[in-house]
């Protein structure tokens, strides 16, 4: 089979590792449980910025939130190393801008992610994301952006959300743990 994966709050916890180094770099202490709560993808507001401040303090840090210490999502790693030895396809399709490609290719293979360079998608935006993704001819799909699976819903992909606190309104399949991504295959099959 054919599993597609975002990268950013899908496979790693990029916003959550973006969230400490502002309370660092902003000599801040705003409580984790505000960004376990944030309705929205932007984790600006808790810290007093208004969007452009955000935008400027994001596009600032951007070397330290992407090659820093970011962690992946439990069993992450393991769960696509695990489809790889299985014989799946494993496809990377990130909206990361294209001078950060190569790089973010490379810190993936290094912490572990089977990663192909064939199968390695960047430097878009959402939409054509998308298209990217229908013409890969996938089996299933892994996003954390409502905005990407709301147009992939009447595809023959089986898509699936990321659990974040922005996308619980919305009601799709979503994976909460990754070691639970078998199962879930499983009762697809069936």
């Amino acid at each position: 089979m054919r599993f597609g994966f975002d990268i950013d709050d899908t496979l790693i916890n990029l916003r959550e590792h973006a969230f400490n180094i502002y309370n660092q770099r902003l000599n801040q202490n705003v409580p984790i449980e505000v960004f376990h709560n944030l309705k929205r993808v932007e984790i600006h507001e808790p810290f007093g910025l208004d969007d452009e401040q955000g935008n400027e303090m994001w596009r600032s840090s951007l070397e330290e939130i992407y090659y820093t210490s970011c962690p992946p999502f439990p069993d992450a790693v393991e769960t696509l190393q695990q489809l790889e030895k299985m014989g799946h396809e494993i496809y990377y399709i990130t909206a990361r801008p294209k001078e950060h490609g190569e790089r973010t290719k490379k810190w993936l293979k290094e912490n572990g992610f089977p990663v192909h360079d064939e199968r390695f998608f960047y430097g878009m935006q959402d939409h054509e994301k998308v298209e990217i993704i229908k013409k890969l001819n996938l089996e299933y799909y892994f996003d954390d952006k409502p905005e990407v699976l709301n147009t992939l819903l009447n595809e023959s992909i089986k898509i699936f959300l990321r659990d974040q606190s922005y996308n619980r309104h919305l009601n799709l399949p979503r994976i909460v743990n990754w070691s639970d991504l078998e199962e879930i295959i499983n009762e697809k099959v069936k």
